[in-house]
């Protein structure tokens, strides 16, 4: 029986959100704020705090500098109970991700700092001895782990370790992952269409998704918004779900990341990868019903309520 259910790999940084700003940035001009928040930030982090919150054992392997941004990232993931035995400290300082508010929009400026230097040599090799499954997240953001790739993936086969992947958007939009060469060796590959298309360079998703077939591992979840979500299996076949609308979005932040932890959280459970698309659809609503990525995610039965009363269904975890 493995330590734990869950090994998070990726990135670690903090949000700075500024709301109720006096206009947009100007060169030479200073502007004010009139709310902050820092809080713990990156996709990866979302991910794992939910999935320990839906009652997954989970660990997450990442890197932060020496300094009180880091300090930030561990006591976050601890208060959520997640193990960050794996996170390492170095000397490149915590990232971080200014979020400028303004209404819908938002305009994000991000100083990678640690999470572009973490490769597969600083990961601690006994991770791959204490965890069932691997969930990797925001490849684009990490250049080193993104060079080092395989070199996880193909540890994680050694080792009978199954693999989730969001890959999640490119900031420079040059999309420069080997699809062909790394999906074979992943067991649920998990974009959202618009990834999926960048990624392959269709147009639409369709073609996208006729393009990554052939290479799929065990099967692919696409993320589809509003509209649900595509389960493809690797011989083609495709379950097809309705999202479970919200009519009061309080915000969207870390939807695609909560759908991912509802989603693996069953998988690692045992669930069927129909019940699993099923949970993932409503992780991703539930999110929508509280602020941030993590707020509506307080405990397992208060997901359960929400679901219940919010949805009209039983979750099933």
């Amino acid at each position: 029986m493995s330590q734990y259910q869950i090994a998070a790999i990726g990135e670690l940084n903090v949000d700075i959100i500024l709301n109720r700003i006096d206009g947009e940035p100007e060169i030479g001009k200073e502007k004010f704020a009139k709310d902050m928040i820092v809080t713990l930030g990156s996709s990866t982090a979302i991910f794992a705090a939910n999935a320990a919150a839906l009652g997954s054992k989970v660990c997450f392997v990442g890197l932060v500098g020496r300094d009180s941004f880091g300090d930030l990232v561990k006591k976050s993931l601890e208060a959520k109970g997640v193990d960050t035995r794996f996170v390492l400290e170095g000397d490149t300082p915590t990232g971080a991700t200014i979020c400028m508010s303004y209404g819908e929009d938002r305009a994000n400026l991000t100083y990678q700092g640690s999470m572009d230097v973490m490769g597969y040599d600083d990961i601690d090799p006994s991770v791959f001895d204490s965890c069932q499954h691997i969930h990797l997240s925001s490849l684009f953001m990490q250049s080193a782990l993104l060079r080092d790739v395989h070199k996880v993936l193909d540890r994680a086969a050694e080792k009978g370790i199954t693999v989730s992947l969001d890959t999640q958007w490119d900031p420079a939009e040059t999309w420069k992952l080997d699809y062909k060469t790394v999906l074979p060796k992943v067991t649920v590959f998990m974009p959202n269409e618009k990834e999926l298309q960048a990624l392959t360079g269709k147009g639409d998703l369709e073609s996208a998704i006729a393009e990554v077939l052939p290479y799929l591992g065990r099967a692919m979840l696409v993320k589809c918004g509003s509209k649900g979500s595509i389960l493809v299996y690797k011989d083609g076949k495709r379950v097809e779900l309705p999202a479970f609308l919200n009519k009061n979005v309080v915000d969207a932040i870390g939807a695609g990341d909560s759908f991912n932890s509802g989603f693996v959280s069953a998988f690692v459970k045992g669930l069927s990868l129909e019940d699993c698309q099923i949970t993932g659809n409503l992780t991703g609503a539930v999110n929508t019903t509280a602020a941030g990525g993590t707020g509506a995610f307080t405990s397992l039965e208060a997901v359960r309520e929400i679901c219940r009363t919010r949805f009209g269904q039983e979750f099933k975890l």
